[in-house]
This record gives structure tokens, sequence and C-alpha cells, in this order.
């Protein structure tokens, strides 16, 4: 190990035990007393405040209410620096280590804000979204304490709306951030974009979530019934289907699996189904058999 790394590694293990002594901390840096010594110098040298204690017992800790300086991180570098590591660790990488490391360097206020992130945040599929905004961490932070928020949100027609909402969490689906949320305007459950809104303000007690609400489940039901179109409805001839939920509803059925969807594009949806690798039977509409048939007919022509 390079001395860097150890004298790193060695600051790591001081914040992590009040105290220890000289033989556990070399065991666990895998180093020799000497070594040690020296490595303490260092740190000295850099300013670290690290007592030692002589005799039998003895040993090293880092001076009493000292803390390292915090790390000069905007809040929105932080969440973006947190959002890395989660997504990491939602792909298999252990990063429970350095984000507890984060933690503990961030200022008080941040430190909050990445620990409600943290607290709310799901993802749909690959661990992917664009860097948080404000009001990605005001909603994380209302739903971690069951609070409300209200401010002004933008539709997909454009339109601008006050809206009163409890948030129940956040899910990161196709590089966007969605709000599985209460309407208080409308009494029901919704899912907003969050980049839709605008500055966004803390209100009083939220509206509990339903019991076993899956925040990731309600906002892939809720994009596969997004409006389009045409409505499609098709019977797969298999039980393992290769569609995502949030592409599209999918229900067991006595002949397989029942696919239900909306789509803007037939065309579009007779390629999908095509890729799906088993029989289909189309039930609705009568419109996606005639693209189903073209398609077939464009693929004999190939070959």
């Amino acid at each position: 190990m390079a001395k860097a790394d150890r004298v790193l590694a060695l600051l790591e293990a001081l914040q992590d035990h009040p105290f220890a002594s000289g033989p556990q901390l070399a065991a666990k840096l895998g180093t020799d007393d000497r070594t040690l010594r020296r490595d303490v110098a260092a740190l000295r040298e850099l300013g670290i405040p690290v007592e030692a204690e002589r005799g039998r017992g003895g040993g090293y800790r880092l001076k009493p209410g000292y803390r390292m300086p915090p790390l000069m991180f905007t809040p929105a570098e932080a969440t973006a620096v947190a959002l890395g590591l989660l997504a990491a660790q939602r792909d298999g990488v252990d990063a429970s280590s350095a984000l507890a490391k984060l933690r503990r360097v961030l200022p008080e206020r941040v430190r909050l804000r990445v620990e409600a992130l943290e607290a709310t945040l799901r993802f749909t599929g690959r661990a992917r979204a664009e860097a948080p905004g404000e009001a990605v961490l005001a909603i994380a932070e209302a739903a971690r304490r069951g609070r409300r928020v209200t401010g002004r949100y933008t539709t997909s027609t454009g339109e601008t709306q006050r809206r009163e909402l409890t948030p129940y969490g956040l899910v990161a689906h196709a590089g966007r951030w969605y709000v599985p949320a209460y309407d208080h305007g409308r009494e029901a459950l919704r899912a907003f974009r969050a980049d839709r809104f605008g500055p966004l303000t803390a209100g009083g007690r939220g509206q509990p979530p339903p019991n076993g609400f899956d925040a990731v489940a309600f906002v892939t039901r809720t994009l596969a019934r997004v409006p389009h179109a045409h409505a499609v409805e098709v019977v797969l001839h298999t039980t393992d289907a290769p569609f995502p939920p949030s592409l599209a509803e999918l229900e067991p059925d006595p002949a397989g699996t029942r696919l239900r969807m909306r789509a803007d594009s037939l065309d579009w949806v007779a390629g999908l189904l095509a890729s799906a690798g088993c029989e289909f039977t189309v039930v609705a509409p009568d419109e996606l058999r005639a693209a189903v048939h073209r398609l077939g007919e464009r693929l004999c022509m190939t070959t």
C-alpha cells in the first residue's frame, strides 16, 4: 500500500473508532508498529490532532471534539455524488462505505438532503437519472418527513397549475425523476414529473400512503397508461413476457399473458410484438392485425 493510501486509511480507522491500540491499528492496516508511528506523524504534519497514550493499554485517538472540515460541495454537487453511489449500489456495487464517508464530511444541511435522497429514491431498470434539481431535493425531504409540498406544476400540454401534494418517494426512470404522490386538490394518487415543478413550499402533515404502497410499481403502471392514439390488447402465448411493466400492463391469461398498452404507431407495436419471440393473438384493435400482416409481408420480401 502506498504511503498516501496508508495515511488516508489510518485517518479513516481513527474516525471509525474512538480509541485503538497500536497493534490493533497495525493489524487493520496490514503494517507494522514502526510504519504506523511514521504515518501518525504524517497526519500530525497535516494538522490532524492524533493523540497517543503510552504504556500498557495505550494507543491512538483523534483529539476529542475534532471533526474533519466539511467538503465544500453545493447541495446539487453533493446529491449528484450521492446519486452516482446509489446507482452503483443499485447495480450491485457495495457503496455503503463510500456513502457513509460522504455523509460524515458534509455540512449538516447538505447531509440531511443527501440522507433524504437515500431514504426515498428508487430505480426502475437501469440505475440512471438526470442530475437532481432543487425540486427533487425538496420532494425527497418532504417524502422522508411525511409532509406536504405546494408549488406550480406544468402539465404535458403546457398548462401551469398550482398543486398541493404529499410525495411518497422518488422514482428514477429512463433518465427522469417521477414523484408518486397524493394530490390533495384531486383527492387521488398521481405520478408527476419532478422537473415540471417550480419552487416548492413545505407544508403541514401529509396524507399517509396506502398500506403496502409500492412507489416503483405505481409509477410504472401509471406510465403504461399514458394516453395515446391506439388502445392495444394482445394475448402473448408465453408466461415469460419480455416487456417491462413501464411499457405495458401485463397480467396472467389462460393462454399465457395478456398485454395492454397504448401507442401512437401500430407499425411500431407490430415490430415490438415481432421481437417478443413468441406466438401472439391480437385482440384489439383490428388495425393492428393489418399492421402485423404488412410487417410479415415486408420480412418475407427480404428473405
